[in-house]
Formats: C-alpha cells, structure tokens, sequence
C-alpha cells in the first residue's frame, strides 16, 4: 500500500506540472516548491524551535486561526511556522504578521519530511481538520514531536473505517491527540482504539465570533446600501449566479452584494452579463458613489466577512454544486442563512434548519417564497436564532490551547 501511495503522489505531481502550462493555480502549486529547502531556510534561519501550523487551504486557516492567535499572546516569543497545500490558502496568507515563516508543503516523502522538520525545528505540529501525510505524521512521530488535531470530523463512511483501510489507520495512530467536532467523531475514533480524544467543537465559532464583534467601515458599501433591504450572496457559483438573478426581478428595492467564488476576470465579466439590473464592481464604486448600482459585485477576496454585518439575509453559495461554503460568518451577524440542497455534509446548516434560521432552497420559486417570508413576517427571529447559536458553540480554542500548553 505503501508503494501505491507513493506512486499516486508521484502521478499527481507529473500531472500538476502538465497542468501548471494551463491553469494558473496549477502554475503556483508546482513553482511554490520548486527549491522550497532554500526558500525556508532563508525564511526561519538557524531557529531553536517552532510550533508548526498546517492547512490544507484558507478555510482551514481561518479554522484553525484562533487557536495559532491564543497561541501566539500566550507565548509570543514562539515561532510560528505556517504551511499550506493550495495556492488559495497561500496566496493569500503569505504575508501573515504572527508568522515566521509561510511556505508551501513539499510533497510528501521521507526525504522531504526529514528536511522540512529538520530545518524548522517544531516542538509540536497542529494540523486543522483533515489532510493526511504519511511521512510527515510517521518523521513526526519517530522524533517523538507532538501531532494535534484540531476541529477533526469523522464520518463512517471514510477510508479509516473501511476493511481496506489500515495504511490510513496507521496515519491515525501517529496523531497525538485529536480534538474533534462532534461526539459521533469520538465514537469512530474509540471503535480504533484511539481514546486521546476530547469533543471540542468547531473552532470556526470562535473565529466568526470575535469577527462578529470587530465591524469593519466601509463606506463605500455603506453608501450602496442606504436605507435599502440588502440580500449579501457569498461564494457563489454560476449555479447560485443564476438564481440570484430571481432577486433582482422579483425584489428591485432590495440591494444585490455578491462575492464570486472565482474572481478570475473571465468570471468576472460572465457574471456581469448575466445578471439582471445594473451592476458595478467594488473596485469602481469609491469613484462613482453618485451613480449607485442595483448589484454589486465584489472583485477581491477578504472582503465577505465584513460585508455581512450590511445584510439583512445571506445567500450562501456552493449549494449546488460540492457543498455549501461557511455559513457560520453571516449567522454570527445575525443574518437568516439560505442555501441550496447540498448541505448534508455540514452539521451546522442542518442545526440551523433545525432552528429554522437556515433555509434549504431547490428552485426560483422556493427561493423567492423564503424571501418573500423572511421580509413580510415581522415576528420572524432567524437571524437571532443563527447568532444564538454561533454564541452558544464558542470555546474551542480556550479548550484546546489548556490542553497543548499543558
């Protein structure tokens, strides 16, 4: 088995780099570690120690970002090294302040495990939610360095619990200790024999909480807003794109803020030809104020989080396609949350449907019927009961930092 996962590894990087002539993130992946060994040693020097940090892309950064933030006050003088598998995720994060280093994963072996640890010096490592890697895990281990887990979730229906899966439960034997999300995780990882387990939570409730209390001016959306009902669209994809435009016919006093999953231009100027009503791009609304759109389409990444607090509901996107994206930063604003069907992946949507402050939608017609309820019910608390529950499943972080400084 071992020889197999080496030599997938192997097909994906010969394909990577096929790729990287095409497709610009593709380009980054491959010549993000080319010479990664001289571009981290240039990074971190001749350190002591560090705490290594790894995510898979940005959502896992933000996950995991409160626990490296309480980290980082509760020992400042510690190094943080980060790593991130996506371009998506380091693209965006390279320029971290609380880091000493962002870099790239190398691709995983036991020559690039041996030298990425050797040089980087950790005295324990966290990974956030998933991304598993053999030699990593296994150099880890073998030098008797702490591996965390953090906002882990397990389903049964994972490779780890399958007949064939004992190469991946192996991996699982090299964690040190898991803080999980949910008590059905626990159960799966006893069923291993693994028992150093805790039910945390899902650190992303602390993340959007304390961003929930820091609201971010901006002016220009301020302006675009006025005193009109506004319907804030995040992560969306053409799929989502498509319905929203419903909104725009159906509801032409209510304001349209949309933030693309892909800001690419191409995207960009599709969706501009879709959309009913007039549209502008943020990057031109400082400029033109006085001639304020009915939709605007937000062409930057980083924004979101803040744009919610402007919203009276949030459409989130991704539900017609793999899966929703977070729901977690509109519900911590307040804002009654509507997406798609597929969403059975995310116990948090299916919480807050339960609450009835999330709204799964199929087609036009349902989604104009749960705006249409949403803005005439005037006893209707959804956005209260989301930022209820956002409040009420806060303290993971403090949970998981007790135990690793410990």
């Amino acid at each position: 088995m071992l020889l197999l996962y080496r030599f997938g590894l192997s097909i994906f990087y010969i394909l990577m780099k096929l790729a990287s002539h095409l497709h610009p993130k593709a380009k980054l992946w491959v010549s993000g570690r080319q010479h990664w060994e001289e571009k981290l040693r240039s990074k971190v020097g001749e350190i002591e120690s560090s705490v290594w940090f790894h995510f898979a892309s940005l959502g896992e950064f933000e996950q995991g970002r409160p626990v490296l933030e309480a980290l980082k006050k509760a020992e400042p003088e510690t190094n943080i090294i980060i790593s991130f598998f996506s371009p998506s995720g380091y693209e965006i994060r390279k320029n971290y302040p609380l880091a000493k280093a962002v870099c790239y994963l190398p691709l995983d072996s036991p020559r690039n495990a041996q030298k990425f640890i050797e040089l980087i010096k950790p005295k324990y490592a966290v990974f956030t939610k998933y991304e598993y890697w053999f030699y990593f895990f296994k150099t880890l281990h073998q030098q008797h360095i702490p591996l965390y887990l953090v906002s882990g979730i397990f389903r049964k229906n994972q490779v780890f619990f399958k007949w064939y899966g004992g190469f991946y439960r192996q991996m699982l034997d090299y964690i040190s200790y898991f803080f999980v999300q949910n008590e059905e995780s626990k159960i799966l990882l006893n069923s291993l024999g693994i028992t150093q387990v805790a039910v945390s939570g899902d650190t992303r409730f602390d993340r959007v909480a304390e961003n929930a209390k820091k609201k971010i001016e901006l002016k220009e959306i301020e302006a675009f807003c006025g005193s009109s009902k506004v319907l804030v669209a995040g992560s969306t994809w053409p799929a989502d794109e498509k319905l929203l435009n419903t909104i725009i016919e159906s509801y032409p006093n209510w304001k349209i803020i949309i933030a693309p999953h892909e800001i690419a231009e191409a995207n960009l100027q599709r969706l501009e030809k879709q959309l009913l009503g007039k549209t502008m791009r943020y990057s031109n609304l400082a400029a033109n104020t006085f001639i304020l759109p009915e939709v605007l389409i937000i062409d930057n990444i980083g924004l979101l989080s803040s744009l919610y607090s402007y919203g009276h509901v949030a459409f989130i996107g991704g539900g017609f396609g793999k899966g929703i994206h977070n729901t977690l930063e509109a519900a911590a604003f307040a804002l009654p949350i509507i997406f798609g069907p597929k969403y059975q992946r995310f116990q948090e949507a299916k919480d807050l449907i339960d609450l009835k402050a999330g709204f799964s939608i199929s087609n036009k017609a349902e989604l104009n019927e749960c705006l249409h309820n949403l803005q005439t019910d005037i006893k209707n608390n959804a956005g209260e009961k989301a930022k209820a529950y956002v409040d009420s499943h806060t303290g993971a972080t403090a949970q998981i930092l007790k135990k690793i400084l410990a």
